[in-house]
């Protein structure tokens, strides 16, 4: 058994659902402290809700060089109806070549390729051109209040500079390396309420209907395009995700009308421009309304430089693959880290069971994936 199959078990085998980190962490400082890694833990948030977070770092005796961070959580999503599963979700489970439990590709196969290619790398180089350090949570997959986004305020305060970061989520489509990250859209939610008379419905004339008077105003959002996208990004979309009103009595018009929506938004708008449009589509139907934001995360987009050139590199060489760039898919860390950090990457195994009953990862992809990591490290540290 490979040491990067072992320690993705070893990880698998604890039951981290979020914002649980079940001793992941512990498990990570002990192989990266001999390696000369300084290992701090930041934790955060209340006790109902404590946050495991972990910056490790390895500073390099050169005054100039630069800093690689890899990051990535330690918390899975819950497992779902246990009886649906095939074998114990946290219990790492090999058929045909398959390795089977939570957390398997979303990201614990990660974890582990990436603090193995540390250790290959530190065995080959015993003193590297850069700074390499770890960010890791375990507060990614929940509410994302207490864990990179505090460690990234710390390490603001303190004037920490960072140059390159690989995020390890799992981005590849049918084998690992075939496409990575170079940025996300942004998500902003909003809360719109829609004020109307309730009212018997058999009355309409002494009642006034929310739905009726959103309806027209829904359709022309819907028609509107925010922007055209740009080379790296798909256009911005906007969707209703919920529609809420009335009494549950079928004869009672409704006092308000609430729905629930979300942009995706690339770097061509703004979330300023997008509430001022939306918003004077409101306005221009008349609406009496209440509207509340919630920014998500801001688009962020690497461009071709050391670091996707280092990447490509890697994969290039190990896997004998030209990656995709891609910015599609939800959003991750990187949108915190892309805030503190120049050039933010992602890259990990396929994802096509991520969330799902039975996560998994192909035991043929592991190897590959640490290769990589590894590779990339040679490569920034021979520039």
């Amino acid at each position: 058994m490979s040491r990067t199959l072992q320690l993705t078990e070893q990880l698998i085998s604890r039951p981290s659902v979020t914002p649980e980190d079940a001793g992941c962490l512990d498990i990570i400082s002990a192989r990266l402290t001999p390696l000369g890694f300084v290992c701090e833990r930041i934790d955060s948030g209340p006790d109902t809700f404590r946050v495991s977070n972990l910056w490790a770092v390895k500073r390099s005796s050169r005054a100039d060089a630069k800093t690689l961070v890899f990051a990535g959580h330690t918390d899975v999503v819950p497992t779902g109806p246990l009886d649906r599963w095939t074998s114990d979700p946290f219990t790492p489970t090999h058929r045909d070549g398959v390795l089977y439990g939570r957390g398997a590709s979303d990201m614990k196969a990660s974890l582990a390729a990436m603090v193995v290619a540390c250790e290959e790398f530190a065995a080959a180089c015993k003193d590297p051109a850069i700074h390499i350090a770890f960010l890791l949570t375990s507060d990614e997959e929940g509410p994302a209040l207490d864990g990179t986004v505090k460690v990234c305020e710390v390490l603001t305060a303190r004037g920490e500079k960072l140059d390159w970061c690989i995020v390890g989520e799992p981005t590849s489509v049918e084998r690992t390396g075939d496409m990575i990250k170079n940025g996300r859209r942004g998500t902003m939610s909003g809360k719109l309420t829609v004020k109307g008379v309730q009212g018997h419905i058999a009355y309409p004339q002494l009642a006034k209907n929310p739905i009726h008077m959103l309806a027209p105003a829904l359709a022309d959002l819907v028609a509107i395009e925010w922007d055209q996208g740009n080379a790296f990004f798909p256009p911005t979309s906007w969707q209703v995700s919920n529609i809420h009103a009335g009494t549950g009595a079928s004869n009672v018009i409704p006092g308000e009308c609430v729905v629930d929506f979300n942009f995706r938004f690339c770097t061509e708008s703004t979330p300023a421009q997008l509430q001022q449009r939306l918003t004077a589509v409101l306005h221009q139907h008349h609406l009496d309304f209440d509207l509340q934001w919630t920014i998500g995360g801001l688009p962020f987009l690497t461009t071709p430089g050391d670091l996707v050139g280092a990447v490509q590199t890697a994969i290039r060489d190990e896997t004998g693959m030209d990656t995709q760039l891609s910015t599609t898919g939800g959003t991750s860390d990187g949108r915190f880290i892309a805030q503190v950090c120049p050039q933010v990457i992602e890259l990990g195994p396929p994802n096509a069971t991520i969330h799902k009953i039975n996560e998994c990862v192909a035991v043929a992809d592991l190897e590959p994936l640490k290769n990589i990591y590894r590779r990339v490290l040679e490569n920034l540290h021979a520039q």
